[in-house]
C-alpha cells in the first residue's frame, strides 16, 4: 500500500517516511505541490499527506487540482492551527487535517482510519443486497460510488461516509457533534463547522438546487437530516 508524503521540510518528510515504512507502507516523497499533483496523476496512492505551505503550488491549490481527477484520501499537514485554515483545507477537498507538531501515533491512526473507510464495503448494504436510492440520488456502498440524476459524482471519503449515514437513516436529525463523532471518529477535535463545509459540498454535488436543497435538509438549531419519501 503506497502513501505520498508532501512537505518542503525535508526533515519532517524523512521522519514520516521512516515511521510509515516501519508500518509496512511503501512511501513516495516530494517537496512541492506541483510535483505532488503530477505524482497523484500518475501513481495510485492509498493516502496523500499534503503540507499547506509549500513552494510553487501550495497545499490548498494542490488539493483542489488533485480533486479534479482523483478522490484519493488527503490529510493536510500544517503548522497553522486557526479554524479558518482548517475550513479552507476542507473546502479544497481534504478529508482530514493534522496540525504540527503532531504525534506520529495519532497520524498513523488517522491514516489507518481513512484507508479503512475508503476500502470498507457497507456491511448493512451487504445485508440489504443493493444500492441506496433516495429520489434522484443513488449510492453504492460496496463500490463507494454516487450518482445524481444518473450521472456519476466524485465524492471524497468523508463526503461519502456522511451521505451514506444520512441516506441510511432518512428523517433522523443528527447534530453536528453527532456527525463529527460518527463520521470522523477517533476523538476528532475539529471545529464543528467542518460538518457545515462537507454538507455544503455534498449539496453542490448532489442537489439540483444547492441553495434550496430537496434531500439534504437543515434542521435549524439542531443539525441535518436526509429527507424522507
Amino acid at each position: 500500500m503506497k502513501i505520498l508524503v508532501v512537505d518542503d521540510e525535508k526533515t519532517i518528510v524523512k521522519g514520516i517516511k521512516f515511521n510509515l515504512e516501519r508500518e509496512g507502507y511503501e512511501v513516495d516523497a516530494c517537496y512541492d505541490g506541483e510535483t505532488a499533483i503530477e505524482l497523484a496523476r500518475t501513481e495510485q496512492y492509498a493516502v496523500i499527506l499534503l503540507d499547506l505551505m509549500m513552494p510553487k503550488v501550495d497545499g490548498l491549490e494542490a488539493c483542489q487540482q488533485i480533486r479534479q481527477f482523483s478522490n484519493v484520501p488527503i490529510i493536510m499537514l500544517t503548522a497553522r492551527s486557526e479554524d479558518g485554515d482548517k475550513l479552507m483545507g476542507f473546502e479544497s477537498g481534504a478529508d482530514d487535517y493534522v496540525t504540527k507538531p503532531f504525534n506520529i501515533m495519532e497520524l498513523k491512526a488517522r491514516i489507518r482510519a481513512l484507508i479503512r473507510r475508503a476500502s470498507m464495503p457497507g456491511t448493512q448494504q451487504q445485508k440489504e443486497g443493493g444500492k441506496l436510492v433516495r429520489g434522484q440520488i443513488e449510492i453504492d456502498p460496496e463500490r463507494r460510488t454516487a450518482r445524481r440524476y444518473g450521472e456519476l459524482v466524485e465524492l471524497t471519503v468523508k463526503e461519502f461516509d456522511l451521505i451514506e449515514l444520512l441516506m441510511r437513516n432518512p428523517g433522523k436529525v443528527y447534530s453536528r457533534e453527532n456527525l463529527l463523532d460518527l463520521v470522523w471518529g477517533y476523538d476528532y477535535q475539529g471545529d464543528i463547522r467542518t460538518v457545515d463545509v462537507h454538507i455544503r459540498r455534498l449539496r453542490e454535488k448532489l442537489e439540483k438546487q444547492p441553495n434550496s436543497p430537496e434531500y439534504i435538509i437543515t434542521k435549524w438549531g439542531v443539525g441535518y437530516y436526509f429527507a424522507e419519501g
